[in-house]
């Protein structure tokens, strides 16, 4: 197996560390929230307040299911319109009360359902791109697995964005890119190898801040999470709104 191979399958691995197992293993006091107060609750977005280190943060990632009853409650990881706005609802709600937001990643992309596009799917994703932009908290982001399309991006408006060492990140699947390409989605590694989607080439391009090893992963998440938070703490709403603008408008 090739190695890009092997990075795709331990991205998308059922067993991948999900991000309630985060929010269990690294916070404490978490209470979720729910509903994007237009619609319904999307299980496959995860958020709400908890603490770390005695700090009051609020949490937002991406869930995909271990198992086919998880995968089918969360859409395998593919948020909804209303996942998105409850997302931004709680990043708006911790820019008024002033918490940092930490969110984590993985998805191989928004829901591309035609009730999605119904709701409104493109305008929730442009609207938390646009929010996110301009919060006056600062945004810390982890790809945690797949970090797929403007449906991973529209939780990546970050300060600062990491990736975990076998995760993957990119403009559309591998698969996508290859079946518009070549249509062969069967070239997926070769359209990896082409669109650079590896930790190590994200860094390398300045797409990322660093990249987190896996082995002793919660000790490797706390430790970076401390020291961006107590870096960011340092930046008034101005610079951090600034620092944000500028990290984006490079690429």
């Amino acid at each position: 197996m090739s190695e890009i191979a092997e990075v795709i399958n331990k991205a998308r691995a059922s067993d991948r560390i999900a991000v309630r197992d985060i929010i269990a293993e690294l916070f404490t006091d978490f209470f979720e929230l729910h509903g994007d107060r237009q619609f319904t609750d999307d299980e496959a977005i995860v958020g709400g307040i908890a603490s770390f280190q005695g700090q009051a943060i609020t949490v937002i990632g991406i869930q995909k299911g271990k198992n086919l009853e998880e995968n089918l409650a969360t859409n395998f990881g593919q948020p909804s319109p209303n996942g998105y706005r409850k997302a931004l609802r709680l990043m708006k709600q911790a820019e008024k009360f002033k918490r940092p937001i930490l969110t984590f990643v993985n998805t191989a992309g928004a829901y591309p359902g035609i009730e999605a596009e119904e709701r409104g799917q493109g305008e929730a994703i442009a609207r938390n791109l646009y929010e996110m932009s301009d919060l006056k908290v600062p945004v810390l982001t982890f790809i945690t697995g797949e970090g797929g399309s403007g449906g991973a991006l529209a939780l990546a408006v970050a300060n600062k964005v990491y990736m975990l060492e076998n995760a993957m990140y990119s403009v559309l699947s591998p698969e996508g890119f290859a079946t518009i390409l070549w249509k062969d989605g069967s070239r997926r590694d070769e359209a990896g190898e082409l669109m650079k989607i590896r930790a190590e080439d994200q860094l390398k391009m300045g797409i990322i801040e660093g990249i987190v090893p896996e082995e002793n992963l919660m000790e490797n998440l706390k430790q970076i999470i401390q020291t961006e938070l107590h870096n960011l703490a340092q930046l008034s709403e101005e610079e951090l709104q600034e620092s944000r603008y500028q990290r984006f408008r490079k690429y």
